[in-house]
């Protein structure tokens, strides 16, 4: 008889499937004796891509819920998240057993090459009845201060948003959507806005670079666009950046064993208490909050920042290890 197989649920986007391919090859590593299957599930999420995300209106869960589902009634036995989408309370019955090794946790500034719009431009290949002749571009190694007074950025994220605006408060923020390929090519040909902000660790799974050049490329990125990458200080990532979460029913002892191999132990501290954190401060994936927690030594080191109050508060603190929840809450209390 066939092998009864363990059923990894993922969304159908590249990153996710990126994601999942990365668990499922994992899993056949350290098991090579089971069989290991991915069931792609289409998520609310998946299903709204023009909804905004910006206003509140629409629940949390919306990248994960189906995928629960599955969980619950048996039809998938693991669950890929980004841990970012993941709610901090799960539905009764489930758990989040494991969380991979972090990536970069860093934003990435996207924006056109005013050398390669320049190039185009003297070979008479711009369509100018497209308005691309509108496009302008910009050099190497841009950082926000560079930009030119009331630049146009691109974001879905409120966190990403109030953090831009703190650098500058002359930019304007327009809302964008769509899976990371069509957010780059909004930016490539679109003369409305001047660059957009993504998650490095996204690019990164993807096998999109950035070359010492600034350059970013890809498979599937448009031509003359460079990036840059922000540094902490100017953009603090939203809880559970960068890492993979996997959830499985609490009950299947199986399973959890096999998670035991996937697990990474200093990630599961640092995104615990992230997570602590954002629970405490009663918010979901759109918060206007940030936090990123980091292993120093014997004691665990996180950083926030609230906009709740719009004007940015932020306190850091260190813990030990193993006090990684009550870390995010005290965090939590000093920023309330």
């Amino acid at each position: 008889m066939p092998k009864c197989p363990i059923i990894i649920a993922t969304r159908g986007s590249a990153l996710a499937l990126a994601q999942a391919n990365f668990i499922a090859d994992q899993c056949r590593e350290f098991f090579p004796q089971l069989h290991f299957e991915l069931r792609i599930i289409k998520t609310t999420g998946d299903k709204l891509k023009k909804s905004s995300l910006a206003k509140g209106g629409l629940p949390k869960g919306l990248f994960t819920k189906e995928l629960e589902v599955a969980l619950v009634k048996g039809k998938a036995h693991m669950a890929v998240h980004s841990l970012k989408d993941l709610p901090t309370d799960l539905p009764s019955g489930l758990t989040l057993i494991a969380t991979p090794e972090r990536a970069d946790v860093r934003d990435v500034l996207v924006y056109r090459s005013a050398e390669d719009l320049e190039r185009h431009a003297r070979k008479n290949s711009l369509d100018c009845s497209s308005g691309q002749s509108e496009l302008r571009g910009f050099k190497p190694g841009m950082a926000l201060k560079d930009f030119p007074n009331s630049a146009t950025i691109a974001t879905s994220s409120e966190r990403r948003k109030l953090q831009l605006l703190a650098s500058r408060h002359d930019f304007k923020i327009i809302e964008i959507r769509g899976n990371i390929s069509t957010r780059l090519q909004k930016v490539a040909k679109g003369a409305e806005l001047d660059g957009t902000i993504l998650a490095l660790a996204g690019l990164t799974r993807l096998n999109f670079k950035i070359r010492p050049n600034g350059t970013l490329t890809g498979d599937t990125v448009p031509d003359g666009l460079l990036a840059t990458v922000l540094d902490l200080d100017t953009m603090l990532p939203c809880v559970g950046q960068a890492a993979i979460g996997i959830e499985i029913r609490a009950d299947d002892e199986r399973v959890s064993k096999i998670c035991e191999r996937l697990n990474h132990f200093n990630t599961f501290q640092c995104i615990t208490a992230e997570r602590a954190f954002l629970r405490a401060m009663g918010g979901g994936c759109q918060s206007p909050v940030a936090a990123y927690a980091k292993i120093a030594g014997n004691k665990l080191f996180m950083r926030a920042v609230s906009f709740y109050n719009e004007t940015g508060r932020c306190f850091e603190m260190k813990q030990p290890i193993a006090e990684a929840i009550q870390l995010g809450e005290e965090i939590a209390a000093k920023l309330k």
